[in-house]
């Protein structure tokens, strides 16, 4: 292939790990996309909301509408990396770099794949791309502001693939078809302080927030099902701030965090982390900041498409699955069905994040087979 050629991922991998596209910063990973996509014929849309630079790109009008979703943006590199995180260094077949796998890696794959099926006349009649810079952060100007302009501008598709690095060791493994939704919750329990060899002239808040915590770590939230493993609530801060040994505080706080599967829902969780606080401290503050729901796209025939492309590509019947964190698809299962397969993320948020440059060009055709097999 020639240099430039869009048929390989390398390059088009390479050109976006040497942008320092930490969130919120775009470093101009999505002018780089954005060439490339016209390129292909893609018409390209720049949404810039807040300080966040998104991207959408559709080719072509009519039916069917298949969309590939993901970020350009990374988290911090932080220190120890053996190669430059925005150097896109190859070694012994190795591609490092942050976002090598999570997951420029995974956008430099299909804009391959859609090369080769573009060129085969074997694409769907429709290809979009929907790409954000802000999904390693607080996605509040990202993927849901985009969704809200595709929306209004009659474009939704009618499948829609996020290119999250969903394999834990191999290709082909692990199809994601559903998450878990997360809810944080911080609470702050007030008393009156005093000294502790006199309790009764003072209102200990730590005692309140261990009976808060203690029915809060007590209860089973549920056994899971068929397609989520049991929700899970843990305790990540329990904070005093008190230097004396011998002085009862007069505040306490702790946050948690509640990864919860298709049996809840934020707001009833919510009410119950309310309702746990007032029962053991009535002067208190719950604050509740829900991430996503859970959600589960149907395992029918888009999803049984995108399985027998996959199972064509790497030989194996590739699972189903709900597992790990969340991602952009809490907000994309609003407007279409959605799933998720991407690389493997062993390295992922790692120092020295990489990817082997033999399973980027696999992904890829993976991605052009997919894509044939909607087109159909």
């Amino acid at each position: 292939m020639s240099e430039g050629d869009l048929r390989d991922p390398l390059g088009l991998a390479q050109a976006l790990l040497r942008c320092r596209s930490v969130t919120p910063e775009d470093g101009g990973a999505q002018a780089v996309l954005a060439a490339a996509l016209e390129r292909l014929g893609f018409t390209v849309h720049h949404l810039r909301f807040g300080r966040i630079d998104n991207l959408y790109a559709r080719r072509g009008e009519a039916g069917p509408h298949f969309c590939f979703a993901g970020h350009t943006d990374v988290v911090p590199p932080g220190e120890g990396w053996r190669h430059d995180p925005f150097g896109g260094e190859i070694e012994d077949g190795i591609l490092y770099g942050r976002g090598a796998c999570d997951m420029k890696g995974g956008i430099a794959a299909f804009v391959a794949g859609a090369a080769r099926a573009i060129e085969a006349s074997t694409a769907p009649s429709s290809i979009s791309l929907l790409i954000t810079g802000d999904e390693e952060a607080e996605a509040l100007d990202g993927t849901t502001r985009v969704l809200d302009w595709m929306r209004d501008h009659g474009e939704v598709p009618d499948f829609c693939l996020v290119g999250e690095p969903t394999n834990p060791a191999r290709l082909g493994e692990v199809i994601k078809i559903g998450r878990r939704g997360s809810l944080n919750a911080a609470i702050t329990v007030s008393g009156v302080q005093g000294h502790v060899a006199y309790p009764q002239r003072a209102d200990n808040p730590v005692h309140r927030l261990l009976a808060i915590l203690a029915v809060l770590t007590g209860r089973r939230l549920d056994e899971g099902n068929r397609w989520f493993e049991p929700s899970s609530l843990q305790v990540t801060s329990i904070d005093v701030g008190n230097p004396a040994t011998n002085l009862i505080p007069d505040e306490a706080r702790a946050r948690l965090n509640i990864r919860f599967n298709d049996e809840h829902s934020g707001a009833s969780l919510e009410a119950w982390i309310r309702e746990a606080v007032a029962a053991h401290a009535p002067r208190s503050e719950v604050a509740v900041h829900h991430t996503g729901g859970s959600f589960l796209t149907d395992p029918g025939s888009h999803v049984a498409t995108l399985a027998r492309a996959i199972k064509a590509s790497f030989g194996a019947e590739p699972r189903l699955d709900t597992g790990g964190g969340t991602s952009d698809a809490r907000f994309i299962t609003r407007l279409c069905p959605v799933a998720e397969f991407g690389l493997v993320g062993a390295t992922m948020h790692m120092v020295d994040e990489q990817v082997p440059v033999a399973e980027l060009r696999a992904l890829a055709v993976a991605y052009q087979a997919v894509l044939e097999s909607f087109g159909r």
